[in-house]
């Protein structure tokens, strides 16, 4: 017959073993980051669940009973393992890759050309990027991070580290064929004028109307792409008028292969980091940190 595997409650064990090593409460409860009533109210259930005295007053002072020493060799023995072990799972952790997911678009037109930079600032960070179109899951196994725009509320499974708000304009290029007319004209003119689009993403156009004060239903959808990324490839060639968000075009706006003559409005996505929030990774802290001082330049 099996013996029954029943084990004290860890918090127990733990204050047991860091008195016993450290030979006092007050500096147990000091290493634990709790009360000295805390520590003794974990040593008290402790004896009680055993059903023997594991500490004794010794003047001032505690000693070990017998049985505390039995059980504090052993402790310290089962705790050295476990920090061991741990210390070992977390530098294998942090020389893992770091994955992160991100859109093809926002990868290739605003993370890429910065990725010398965040090699540079934060070297230790060996980052895999992983891209992907349309709707990401960053529930997917195998990243770490998603870096993505989407709108709250965030899921409660997920810490989510906002970065930026979502502002998206129509943008052109000299090359068009109506830029002389359209760039001088208001926002209204492009109202009737066929208007390149992601298939991906049908309300990018509508949202920016109605920030506009203009009725979406006079908008003409002309040529339709599938990614973002051809959308501002056409419009760079002027083949006509794009909408996208303000981040992913501000080199080409400060390039001046685009220009954005009607602004941009706030959608209410927000640029965020998501990270599942099944364990805590400092990795993920540090790159959240970077983005927001990059994205404040």
């Amino acid at each position: 017959m099996s013996q029954p595997r029943d084990l004290p409650p860890l918090n127990a064990l733990r204050a047991f073993e860091a008195t016993a090593r450290l030979g006092s409460v007050s500096r147990a409860a000091e290493e634990l980051h709790v009360t000295h009533g805390a520590v003794s109210r974990q040593l008290r259930a402790l004896e009680e669940h055993l059903g023997v005295a594991l500490l004794a007053k010794d003047g001032r002072g505690l000693k070990l009973t017998d049985a505390g020493q039995r059980l504090s060799a052993v402790a310290a023995a089962a705790f050295d393992e476990l920090r061991s072990v741990c210390a070992e799972l977390r530098e294998g952790r942090a020389q893992a890759p770091f994955v992160l997911g991100c859109p093809g678009s926002l990868l290739a037109r605003w993370f890429i050309p910065r990725l010398d930079r965040l090699q540079r600032d934060l070297p230790q960070l060996r980052l895999q990027l992983s891209a992907s179109e349309g709707e990401l899951d960053p529930r997917r196994p195998g990243l770490d991070a998603t870096l993505w725009f989407a709108a709250p509320p965030w899921p409660a499974d997920m810490q989510v580290f906002e970065l930026a708000v979502e502002r998206i304009g129509p943008v052109l290029s000299a090359r068009h064929a109506r830029y002389a007319a359209l760039r001088e004209a208001p926002a209204g003119a492009l109202l009737g004028e066929p208007l390149l689009h992601t298939v991906s993403r049908p309300q990018a156009w509508p949202q920016w109307a109605r920030g506009q004060q203009l009725d979406p239903a006079g908008l003409v959808l002309g040529q339709g792409f599938e990614h973002l990324y051809y959308l501002l490839e056409a419009a760079v060639a002027g083949l006509g008028v794009a909408i996208a968000p303000q981040l992913l075009v501000a080199d080409d706006l400060a390039a001046g292969r685009l220009e954005a003559p009607w602004g941009f409005v706030e959608t209410p996505a927000r640029l965020a980091l998501w990270v599942p929030a099944r364990g805590a990774d400092r990795r993920a802290v540090e790159l959240a940190e970077w983005l927001r001082a990059e994205l404040a330049v």
